[in-house]
Formats: C-alpha cells, sequence, structure tokens
C-alpha cells in the first residue's frame, strides 16, 4: 500500500513541497546543518529518496549517494534526474551492500515505521564507525499545526502527533509520531545523540496557507537563530538528529 501511496504522491510532489516556498525554505535549513557534517568525495545513503532532491544537493557537492525509496514512481524520478537510486524500503535494509560514510533521512520517511529499533543493526552494519547519521522526521508537538487545526475547531487533527498508535494519513499510509528521547533509544548502543533541532519553529507546516513569501522568508531567518535552543526546538514541525556511529 506505502507504494501505491507515494506513487501517487510523486507526480505531485514537487507541486506540493519542493517549489513550494516553505518546502524550500524547511529544505534549506536541513542543508546548511548536514553541509558542516559531510566532505566532498563521502559516500552517503539516502533513506527515502523520494524525487532525489537530497541527493542531488550532496551529488553536486562532490559526494557519492546512494538512494533508497519504497515507491517505485519516485525512485523512476530520481533516476531520470542522475540519482543511484534503488526500489527499497527502509525496512528491508538488510537486503544492502556497503559501507557509508553517512546516511540522511529526511523529512519524514522513518515517521512511517513503527518499530524504528529494527533498523538500528542495518544501518550500524552500513555506516561506518564515526559516520554521522542524519534523521529529520515529525516530531510529538508543532504548536503550527496544533494552533492551526485549534482556530478550525479540528482537536482531532490539533493533537493526532499525540497518539502513541500512530494516524492514518490521508494517503493511506500509518504515520507516527515518535520522541527524541524513543528514537535515541531505539538506535542505541549502535548510534550516539550528538544533537537535535528543530526544523519549523517559526516557518510553518506545507498546508498553513495565506502567508506572503516575504514573510516566510522572515521566519526562517528568524528561525535560524533560536532553532537549536531548547524551548523553541520542541515547538517545531520537524526535528533533526545528528548521531554518530560508535565503534572504532
Amino acid at each position: 500500500m506505502a507504494d501505491g501511496a507515494f506513487n501517487a504522491l510523486a507526480a505531485r510532489y514537487d507541486e506540493l513541497w519542493s517549489r513550494s516556498t516553505i518546502g524550500r525554505l524547511q529544505r534549506e535549513a536541513v542543508w546548511r546543518r548536514l553541509d558542516t557534517l559531510f566532505r566532498p568525495g563521502d559516500s552517503l545513503l539516502d533513506l527515502g529518496c523520494g524525487p532525489g532532491d537530497d541527493a542531488l544537493h550532496f551529488m553536486h557537492s562532490g559526494m557519492r549517494v546512494r538512494a533508497i525509496d519504497s515507491s517505485s514512481e519516485m525512485v523512476r524520478i530520481a533516476r531520470g534526474r542522475g540519482v543511484d537510486a534503488t526500489r527499497l524500503a527502509i525496512e528491508e535494509l538488510r537486503g544492502l551492500k556497503g559501507v557509508f560514510d553517512g546516511a540522511i533521512s529526511n523529512f519524514g520517511p522513518l515517521n512511517c515505521i513503527r518499530s524504528l529499533d529494527r533498523i538500528r543493526g542495518p544501518l550500524a552494519r552500513l555506516i561506518r564507525p564515526g559516520g554521522y547519521l542524519a534523521l529529520c522526521l515529525m516530531g510529538r508537538f508543532c504548536l503550527w499545526e496544533t494552533a492551526w487545526y485549534l482556530l478550525r475547531t479540528r482537536p482531532g487533527k490539533a493533537f493526532r502527533r499525540w497518539r502513541p498508535q500512530g494516524v492514518a494519513s490521508s494517503f493511506g499510509v500509518r504515520v507516527y509520531y515518535p520522541s527524541v528521547h524513543q528514537l535515541r533509544e531505539a538506535l542505541l548502543p549502535d548510534f550516539s545523540l550528538v544533537e537535535w533541532s528543530g526544523v519549523g519553529v517559526f516557518i510553518p507546516p506545507s498546508y498553513v496557507t495565506g502567508l506572503s513569501n516575504r514573510l516566510l522568508t522572515r521566519l526562517a531567518g528568524c528561525e535560524k537563530r533560536i532553532a537549536g535552543m531548547p524551548l523553541f526546538r520542541a515547538l517545531s514541525d520537524h526535528r533533526l538528529l545528528i548521531l554518530v556511529r560508535n565503534g572504532s
């Protein structure tokens, strides 16, 4: 079902997200941090690559990227853009070979996985000791989302992220919202959390409408200064976690 759901989304992904001002500003916030972690010549694994936006960014920076996605249509689009992409679900990482300097997963593929501890072993095998694992996923609370839906008298959506059993999304996939603590515990002892910050503290989620591009750009400027602060980062749409592979 996940393949079919994301196949249907693939053709409109750029329109709904990548080319939108909100999508661009949130993605640029992630890139600013990840560009300090990885260097030209590094080999990266992109988990849930979608149409390949992140893979292309790092490829243009001189890195070698191997990308996977559960959607055959997303993979087709990524390949058409020159990305080395393979149709493979993140839960099927045991079937992937190689050793990488680092791995990324951007904007929520891990939110579709119920038991994150099941991918710890495969990730530890694929990432070299000392390599970084950068994960951006939707968190347990988003101030923008709660306020937006409460003002529209839709409390079910305002508090949906708090449900431990997950939520059935509009495109037919169950979505889970793990806390930073849960994710950190799921990846121990092979990975240690180095830091985490918020993405979408002031920049709203993509469904928020009516804000001018000028205002959104100003909000992004404010976010640069406070995204890593403990109080503000807990209010964000996404959490960006930087972990390091333990061992020697």
